[in-house]
């Protein structure tokens, strides 16, 4: 939040450095996420939780490789799971303001499948729409985090030991895997942008499942 607002405070025509950093993260969720899944209408209808949610996703996540922290807090089940569950309730609202009447009956109800399937049908899709999707949204993002995580942890933990607890020859393969470490630490900050993307993304997908004319 003190990023972007000290970015955008005092805006000028021809942008410093940091303006411009604010200014491409602000513009590539407006142009690559929001308008190039929604359209320009519904795009800039849901930019603001989306912007929102791609930042905090992505400052979360970044906290994994901050020497102190060392861990992301999208590793904590408990933030990515109140993701999710924006995500869900912002793609319930955006379906029920389309369709008041028919958001629930196109969601569970597809057209053109004989009716006895619907005895089938009906509960697949109660599962894959409303219980499945912010299940899978808070479990890709926690997954990808920890597993980043154990592994930085491995690698540090192997230095530590082979270069103190051991010494002697054993300090080269200290040396291996420091720099294994700081290989994975790069390797995860590009997994921080692009899990944020991701996430991102896939609520503007479910979004723009809600308000199409048939879904």
């Amino acid at each position: 939040m003190i990023l972007l607002i000290v970015g955008t405070r005092r805006m000028k025509v021809v942008p410093g450095r940091f303006q411009s950093v604010v200014e491409m993260g602000l513009d590539f969720v407006r142009v690559n996420i929001a308008e190039d899944i929604l359209g320009r209408k519904d795009g800039k209808r849901f930019l603001p939780i989306l912007t929102t949610i791609f930042f905090m996703v992505l400052f979360m996540n970044i906290t994994g490789v901050i020497p102190g922290l060392n861990i992301a807090g999208t590793s904590v089940i408990a933030v990515p799971m109140l993701l999710a569950i924006v995500a869900y309730v912002t793609f319930i609202y955006a379906g029920i303001k389309k369709s008041p009447g028919g958001f629930f009956k196109n969601a569970l109800l597809p057209s053109g499948v004989p009716w006895p399937l619907y005895i089938i049908i009906v509960p697949l899709e109660f599962l894959s729409t409303f219980i499945i999707r912010p299940v899978t949204l808070t479990l890709r993002l926690l997954m990808n985090m920890v597993v980043g995580h154990l592994m930085l942890v491995l690698f540090f933990s192997a230095t530590q030991f082979f270069v103190f607890g051991l010494s002697g020859g054993w300090i080269a393969l200290g040396a291996g895997s420091l720099a294994f470490g700081l290989a994975f630490t790069l390797f995860e900050i590009f997994v921080a942008f692009l899990q944020a993307y991701v996430f991102a993304i896939l609520t503007a997908v479910y979004i723009q499942l809600a308000v199409a004319e048939e879904h």
